[in-house]
């Protein structure tokens, strides 16, 4: 069993395994189907393996995340903190033909999303995430994709209006009070986080895709203001969406997955040749990529098997060279102002 390493989330007491595990490719993100039993079989493999740190939201599967993962978590006498999202709330549909909200979801429970950033919606969607876990505590609340990318500029102002006008109160009481550990925000967007430290104080943020070896775009002034304020990055999406794990697929700051562009398919193969050159798996450099800047706590994954989870923890401890990470540096593929290990 690998020995995962833990750290703090931002100032709080509350610690995560640097490897994480993700939800959403168990209930169809990128169009895959996995079956139930073999995603329960895949939270268990992590569990087993050592991996201490769980993320989900309401609306991966529209709810069937959360029962998955808290079925599985359930009855484990093995330690792990837990992370779920708010600012969707679920609403039932009795056919496919009343639905509103298109979704690429393969196997999604009969409901449909409703955004709500409210101080009454947040507070409905914590409780109501308790209950679809099935279980007594949730450790982390994550603010799910507000920004411009998701609602464009007019609706980012009417939803931003409400997390600021009362939102935030509702995560910084339910943070005082002890029924969180920690607060943040899980975007896709990087931008949207230097607007939410002008409004609180958040503990930890988890942005996907965006720190990995194609993009170092959060370095300055993301990370450096983080460090500053003493908020944790978790790093989601290390190998972008799958491109750097050996797929077509590309995640850009739309959050809409697609194929990659000729220009993301020439940078891969770029990083593909320095890793190639030394003897290491791209998909080795990308996973380990991310932990290197003291700012993230961890490093969030989504395996949709155990296969596939036992290809990322033979990634995970491949030994890399100091000299890739120089190359990479040296060819113009990592910015020169990233921290990279001696």
């Amino acid at each position: 069993m690998v020995v995962f390493n833990k750290r703090k989330v931002g100032r709080t007491a509350l610690e995560v395994t640097e490897f994480g595990f993700g939800s959403a490719t168990l209930v169809g993100a990128g169009g895959t189907m996995v079956p139930p039993e073999q995603a329960i079989a895949t939270i268990h493999a992590a569990l087993d393996a050592g991996i201490g740190y769980f993320d989900t939201a309401p609306h991966y599967g529209f709810g069937r995340a959360e029962h998955l993962l808290g079925d599985a978590l359930r009855f484990s006498d093995k330690p792990f903190a837990l992370s779920t999202k708010v600012g969707r709330l679920l609403r039932p549909v009795r056919s496919d033909a009343e639905r509103t909200v298109q979704h690429g979801w393969t196997q999604p429970f009969p409901f449909e999303i409703a955004y709500d950033y409210s101080y009454d919606g947040i507070m409905r969607s914590f409780e109501d995430s308790l209950q679809r876990l099935g279980l007594g505590k949730i450790d982390i609340l994550l603010v799910h994709d507000i920004g411009t990318k998701t609602h464009g500029v007019e609706g980012n102002r009417r939803h931003w209006a409400d997390l600021a006008g009362g939102g935030y109160r509702a995560l910084d009481e339910l943070r005082r009070q002890g029924l969180i550990s920690a607060i943040g925000l899980g975007v896709n967007e990087w931008p949207v986080l230097m607007d939410a430290l002008a409004i609180g104080d958040w503990d930890v943020f988890l942005l996907a895709n965006r720190y990995t070896l194609l993009e170092q775009t959060p370095l300055d002034p993301l990370f450096t203001t983080c460090r500053e304020r003493g908020t944790s990055v978790i790093a989601a999406g290390p190998f972008a969406a799958g491109i750097l794990a050996g797929t077509n697929i590309w995640g850009p700051a739309t959050g809409a997955y697609q194929a990659a562009p000729p220009e993301i398919m020439a940078r891969v193969e770029a990083l593909r040749e320095v890793c190639r050159s030394h003897g290491v798996p791209l998909g080795a450099a990308a996973l380990q990529f991310a932990l290197t800047h003291p700012v993230v706590c961890s490093v969030l994954t989504g395996p949709k098997s155990p296969d596939e989870l036992r290809q990322n923890l033979d990634w995970w401890t491949t030994p890399i060279p100091p000299a890739l990470w120089r190359d990479l540096v040296t060819a113009g593929l990592v910015e020169s102002n990233t921290p990279l290990p001696a």
